[in-house]
């Protein structure tokens, strides 16, 4: 894919909500596109991560009060956990979720499908320029009276 290449002039009057919204549907798009070939959703994607970064310290209602703010779907999470267990991929003992062997493989072949999705996305931007893109839109947030820490 060829870009083509502007001054610092012409990009500094640029409206930044096109790109960040062209930005945020385009990688949006592809993580939903690439997780949906293994049957799951980002708040499939979600739990999945939480539950295996800290397995056995979840609850339902903790972990969907963690998810709600990121989710722009109305996902209904029971219905979310309901699926996982049912796949034999989330366990709950004394009200605790935690991946099972099954679940953790899922969560590894989703990974791989997600990562490609970035890699794709960061192609020509160093780490840098990817920072300094990062730091540039939590500023924004951040004055526009948003919340601009780190998730």
């Amino acid at each position: 894919m060829t870009t083509n290449e502007y001054s610092q002039q012409q990009l500094a009057a640029q409206p930044i909500g096109h790109w960040a919204r062209e930005a945020a549907n385009l990688v949006i798009g592809g993580l939903r596109t690439a997780l949906a070939e293994e049957h799951l959703t980002q708040p499939h994607w979600w739990t999945l991560g939480h539950t295996a970064g800290t397995p056995g310290e979840w609850t339902r209602k903790a972990l969907t009060e963690k998810l709600t703010p990121f989710d722009d779907q109305n996902t209904d999470f029971e219905a979310v956990y309901a699926d996982l267990t049912t796949r034999g991929w989330l366990t709950e003992t004394d009200h605790r979720l935690t991946l099972t062997a099954a679940g953790e493989a899922g969560r590894l072949r989703a990974h791989d499908r997600n990562a490609k999705v970035h890699t794709r996305m960061r192609e020509g931007i160093d780490d840098a320029t990817y920072a300094a893109t990062i730091d540039t839109l939590r500023r924004t947030v951040a004055n526009l009276g948003g919340n601009g820490d780190l998730p």
